[in-house]
C-alpha cells in the first residue's frame, strides 16, 4: 500500500505535547493509544481507540529483545517488524485518525518510543500530530489522584429497596455521580448487560472521568446510590468506600407493586429487546433465558433449595409464555423475589446503618428534601 504525501494532505499546523489531563478528559478529546491491544484491554480511557504500533505478539517478541539485547537491538527488530505493507497499514490508520480528529492527541504507555515513533512516522508522512507526555502511565496517574479528590466531598447516599428508581432518580439530580454507570453493571444478581462489564481499571477511570466531568467544588456536596463493597466484577476505591459508610442516607420508599412494575420494565422488556437487537430475535432470546435463569441461580443459597426450585418453574414458565408474546407471567416470580429475597435482604442491611438516615419518603419527597438540602 502506497502512502498518500501529498501536498494537499500535508498538516502543517503544529501543536505542542500535552500534559492538561483535565482539559482532555473535560473536552473528551478524541486519543489515538498505540500500545498493543493487550494493553489496551486491560485499561484505557473513554474518548481512547486503540491503533496500535505492534500486534501483542510482536511486542512480546521486542520485550524478549530488549531484556536480553538492549534498547539498541529492540529498536532495530521493531523496525524490521513494523514495516512494509503492516508499517503502510497502520500509518494509514493514523492518519485517517488524524485527520477526523484534528484536535486529539497519540499516547504509548510512558510517551517513550512508541509514541515518539509514531509521531515521527507520522511527520514523515505530512502531518504533525501530538501526543500526551507522559503517556497513559500519566493520565491513569492523574484519573486516581482525582478518585482520591472525590472521596474529600461530603456525600448523601441514597438508599431504598430494589426498584425504587435510585438510578434514574440520580439523573435529576446535577450534583450525582452513577456508580452503577461507570462500573457497568447494576449491583444485583440480575445487574449485568447484554455488554461485557467494565473491569476494574476501567471503571476507576470512568468513574474519575465523569467526576472531572462534573466540575464540582471541594465543598459540595454529591449523591451516591447506596453500593456495597462490590458492583459486579468490580470494587469501590477504599477511599470513596470509607467515605460512603460515614454519609447521611436518604431513603425512597415506594410501594411493592411501583417497584414490580419498574423491575419488570428494566429486567424484563428492556433487557429482551437489548439481547435481541444484539443477537438477533431466536439467539437474543436464548442468551436473555439463560440471563434470567444464570441471575435466578445465584441466589439459591440465600432461597433454600426447595423455594429455589419453585420459582424456577415459575420462571421457566413465564419465558415458555413470553415467547407466545405474553410477558406479564414474569411478575409470577419476580413478585416473590422481592417480597420473599431482595426486600428482606436489604431492611436487614439497612437496619444496621438506621442511625444514618436522615429523610424518608417517594421519589418526589426525597427529590424536594435534596433539592432543598
Amino acid at each position: 500500500m502506497s502512502i498518500n504525501t501529498s501536498e494537499s494532505n500535508r498538516s502543517t499546523t503544529e501543536r505542542a505535547d500535552s500534559a492538561d489531563f483535565r482539559a482532555i478528559i473535560c473536552n473528551k478529546t478524541p486519543l489515538m493509544d498505540v500500545r498493543a491491544p493487550v494493553e489496551f484491554e486491560k485499561g484505557a480511557f473513554s474518548q481512547s481507540i486503540n491503533y496500535p504500533l505492534m500486534n501483542n505478539d510482536e511486542r512480546a517478541e521486542v520485550g524478549l529483545c530488549y531484556k536480553n539485547k538492549g534498547q539498541e537491538a529492540a529498536i532495530t527488530l521493531g523496525n524490521a517488524l513494523v514495516s512494509g505493507e503492516s508499517k503502510a497499514n497502520r500509518l494509514a490508520q493514523w492518519q485517517d485518525f488524524a485527520r477526523e480528529n484534528p484536535q486529539g492527541y497519540l499516547y504509548c504507555f510512558r510517551g517513550g518510543l512508541r509514541s515518539q515513533t509514531v509521531q515521527r512516522w507520522l511527520k514523515e508522512s505530512g502531518i504533525n500530530y501530538p501526543l500526551i507526555t507522559g503517556g497513559y502511565k500519566a493520565l491513569r496517574q492523574f484519573l486516581l489522584n482525582e478518585i482520591e479528590q472525590l472521596a474529600l466531598h461530603p456525600f448523601i447516599i441514597l438508599a431504598g429497596n430494589t426498584g425504587s428508581g435510585k438510578t434514574p432518580f440520580l439523573t435529576q439530580c446535577v450534583n450525582s455521580l452513577d456508580l452503577e454507570g461507570a462500573a457497568g453493571h447494576r449491583g444485583s444478581s440480575f445487574g449485568g448487560f447484554v455488554t461485557p462489564q467494565a473491569n476494574q481499571i476501567n471503571f476507576e477511570n470512568k468513574l474519575a472521568e465523569q467526576y472531572i466531568r462534573g466540575n464540582f467544588s471541594l465543598d459540595q456536596r454529591l449523591i451516591l446510590e447506596d453500593e456495597g463493597r462490590a458492583i459486579g466484577g468490580v470494587h469501590l476505591p477504599e477511599s470513596l468506600r470509607k467515605a460512603m459508610v460515614l454519609a447521611p442516607i436518604v431513603v425512597i420508599e415506594e410501594s411493592l407493586d411501583y417497584r414490580l412494575e419498574q423491575i419488570y420494565q428494566e429486567y424484563i422488556i428492556k433487557m429482551t429487546a437489548q439481547y435481541q437487537a444484539a443477537y438477533g430475535v431466536e439467539q437474543g432470546f436464548i442468551a436473555f433465558s439463560e440471563y434470567l435463569q444464570h441471575g435466578l441461580f445465584k441466589v439459591r443459597k440465600r432461597m433454600g433449595t426447595e423455594r429455589y426450585g419453585q420459582l424456577k418453574e415459575i420462571q421457566s414458565a413465564a419465558l415458555t409464555q413470553q415467547q407466545k408474546g405474553q410477558q406479564q407471567y414474569h411478575l409470577d416470580w419476580l413478585k416473590p423475589l422481592l417480597s420473599e429475597y431482595y426486600d428482606p435482604m436489604y431492611q436487614y442491611q439497612l437496619g444496621l446503618k438506621a442511625e444514618r438516615v436522615i429523610f424518608r419518603g417517594n421519589n418526589a419527597e426525597c427529590l424536594a428534601f435534596l433539592h432543598d438540602d
